[in-house]
């Protein structure tokens, strides 16, 4: 009797065990989704941060009155970096690009100073563009403004359909995974269908035998969630291991929300599962048991 029970509680031993590890597999999965959706999204404001628009200032302007105006354009909306590049280091920097310097037989240095604004992520766009260029013109102290319109378009498309192809992916794994979980949960409340017969012929009210199942499904849903969280935190420590650059895209913010969201969709889908797959053997009668 006692092996017999052992046995028992060791076959269901393995079964939280497997259920936990599946559970698992299937929410890291949901939480690459999650981390991809987000750091797409900081990625997008990265690149959209480091485009430049280019002030090219005119030839009279002395070094204190380009330093005001990067002083004056600080305080812009829309502004987030300023580098000024006066024409004596913009000489040098094509000199050691070119090999050669321009200089030497143009008689004189035919580059301007500049500035190099790097604006926020929410006016890279064309139409902010448009209105920031114009009023950047409007300057005395500017000559021209450049800035790579059809760069900026095409970044912004792909960004926009990476966003909605990893929403359509997550959609679908989200639909996969509820299903593949479910399966799971009903094969562990499958090998106890005839206990469950057995407490409604002694009375037991739904509730009360649904309730052990429930807090069974939620207890695998934080184990599977905290291991899965475990497995990605892993491989995003070896990820900056290797590139601690990506610390600006891959930031706090992104960690924690993934995984809270990693630990809801384990309860949430265990515990919907659990209530699903018990409800099915509670309205089952003894006959339709023998058959399944």
């Amino acid at each position: 009797m006692k092996r017999r029970k052992r046995n028992a509680g060791s076959r269901r031993g393995m079964q939280m065990v497997t259920l936990c590890i599946s559970t698992a597999m299937v929410l890291v999965l949901l939480g690459l989704i999650v981390f991809s959706v987000l750091t797409s999204r900081n990625l997008s404001a990265w690149v959209k941060e480091n485009l430049t628009v280019t002030l090219m200032l005119k030839d009279e302007v002395s070094v204190n009155e380009a330093k005001l105006l990067c002083r004056d354009l600080y305080h812009r909306p829309y502004a987030r970096n300023i580098d000024y590049i006066s024409r004596e280091q913009a000489l040098k920097e094509q000199t050691e690009a070119m090999g050669s310097d321009p200089s030497e037989f143009l008689g004189t240095n035919p580059f301007s100073a500049t500035l190099e604004l790097q604006m926020k992520s929410d006016y890279a766009n064309r139409d902010s563009l448009k209105w920031i260029a114009a009023e950047l013109k409007r300057n005395p102290k500017v000559a021209d403004v450049a800035y790579q319109v059809d760069l900026m378009d095409r970044v912004n498309s792909n960004i926009a359909k990476i966003n909605i192809l990893l929403l359509i992916i997550a959609a679908l794994l989200t639909f996969v995974s509820f299903s593949l979980i479910s399966n799971t949960v009903r094969l562990s409340v499958y090998s106890r269908r005839f206990l469950i017969h057995t407490m409604k012929l002694v009375g037991a009210s739904w509730g009360f035998i649904r309730r052990p199942f429930m807090r069974q499904g939620l207890l695998v849903g934080i184990l599977a969630a905290i291991l899965a969280i475990c497995v990605l935190g892993g491989c995003v420590y070896g990820l900056l291991y290797y590139e601690p650059k990506l610390m600006s895209i891959i930031t706090w913010e992104v960690l924690v929300i993934t995984g809270v969201a990693v630990l809801l969709f384990g309860i949430i889908i265990t515990s919907i599962s659990s209530y699903i797959s018990v409800n099915k053997f509670l309205h089952m009668s003894p006959g339709e048991l023998y058959k399944i």
